[in-house]
């Protein structure tokens, strides 16, 4: 049995849909057959269902954590954010460095001898990646996990700004594009454009999609704001600023004021936190009663109920050229078997996977082509709501544990 070890940032399926799509992975490894340990930095006892999973203890008694913890202090007692000057200065934070210290330190006792590394982070951290570099004795059998572009001013536009450390950044991440046997990507388009920066990671680059684990809930109950008997358009995930559901109102809009009637069927309801478009949600909701916001964290199951039950499940991307993304709802949605309606650039993982005539996808401000779907989805709906089933085999197979260890085994055994 080959063994993998797992060094994550956070396994905490509750703090980001980054540790949602890290801990889908580890449970179809563990699925998939290998032995698997897990060293997560959560700061949490957490324990997954079959893994062996250890939380690696932060170091409390070191320059790093009292100049970070000094930071703190200073910043929340005074108007002045130091940390883009000591940055630039050093790099990364105080706390980076504590943190991936105390990563290396965890790793340095380790007694598993495994056949693979597998490193996963969230957000724009990679700690484990930057931990990894410290020990090289497991570089020719480590697989750095890109999830997202890296640094941030990689992001493709609107979502790319500049940090005042990004020289560093670029530095750390030539080096793990240099040094990692293997590198994963979510999605072919994301491996293809951190190869146009990183040209080793074209040589080493596997494409491991977010997985589509198995999920039990347990005595879920629908809440007062979801009626299933409704037609349901349902948007789980956070409204980030550059992903405006301007479009996809306007177009609801258009919709209604063509067959006023679907009112008493049709519910739009946007669900999780969009404190980014209060205002203008709040002006929206005052003519349109179909709307429903709720604005804030939700817990995975309750989420995942939903995107169950709904009639369509909709995946809100930024409008731009191109999105090398796969959100980590994906396999949320293929695995609700619920159809998806594809709100994202023509260039985009997300519509790449779907397929060039899949029909319900539309760029994200074609307020004209929204209703139309809209209209589309709703009359399939009326005929028989078995209608709206995603029924995409290939896909639950893609995302599968089995498509999983194939790929795992053909890496293994090259």
């Amino acid at each position: 049995m080959k063994k993998i070890l797992v060094v994550v940032d956070s396994i905490n399926i509750e703090d980001s849909s980054g540790s949602k799509a890290n801990v889908a992975l580890i449970t179809n490894l563990v699925e998939s057959g290998y032995d698997v340990l897990v060293y997560h930095y959560t700061l949490k006892n957490i324990q997954l269902s079959d893994v062996n999973c250890v939380s690696i203890p932060e170091i409390k008694y070191s320059p790093l954590y009292l100049l970070s913890r000094l930071q703190r202090v200073f910043s929340r007692n005074s108007t002045i954010n130091a940390a883009p000057f000591l940055e630039q200065l050093f790099g990364f934070s105080f706390t980076f460095f504590n943190d991936t210290n105390s990563i290396v330190g965890a790793l340095k006792k380790l007694k598993f001898q495994p056949d693979l590394v597998l490193t996963l982070s969230k957000g724009g951290s990679f700690r484990p990646h930057y931990a990894l570099l410290k020990i090289p004795e497991l570089h020719d059998r480590w697989l750095a996990y890109v999830h997202d572009p890296y640094p941030f001013h990689f992001f493709p536009r609107p979502y790319n700004w500049v940090e005042s450390s990004y020289k560093a950044r670029e530095a750390f991440f030539l080096k793990v594009s240099q040094k990692a046997q293997y590198s994963g990507f979510p999605s072919q388009l994301l491996l293809e454009w951190m190869g146009s920066y990183y040209p080793n990671f074209l040589k080493t680059g596997i494409v491991i999609p977010h997985q589509n684990a198995k999920y039990m809930l347990k005595n879920m109950v629908f809440p007062d704001y979801f009626d299933v008997s409704k037609f349901n358009l349902l948007h789980a995930g956070n409204l980030m600023q550059q992903r405006s559901p301007e479009g996809l109102i306007e177009g609801l809009k258009l919709f209604l004021n063509k067959y006023p009637r679907a009112k008493k069927d049709v519910r739009l309801l946007l669900v999780g936190p969009s404190s980014g478009y209060s205002k203008m949600l709040g002006e929206y909701q005052e003519s349109i009663p179909e709307l429903h916001v709720l604005d804030g964290n939700i817990s995975f199951e309750a989420v995942y109920h939903l995107q169950k039950h709904t009639a369509v499940n909709i995946i809100l991307e930024a409008k731009s050229e191109i999105s090398p993304f796969l959100p980590a709802k994906f396999p949320h949605c293929v695995e609700a078997n619920r159809t998806i309606f594809s709100l994202a650039p023509f260039y985009s993982e997300t519509k790449r996977l779907l397929g060039n005539d899949y029909e319900f996808w539309s760029e994200v401000d074609d307020i004209p082509k929204i209703a139309s779907i809209i209209e589309k989805l709703y009359h399939l709906w009326r005929q028989n709501p078995a209608n709206l089933f995603l029924n995409r085999s290939d896909l639950e197979d893609y995302l599968s544990a089995d498509y999983l260890k194939k790929t795992i085994n053909n890496l293994l055994k090259n």
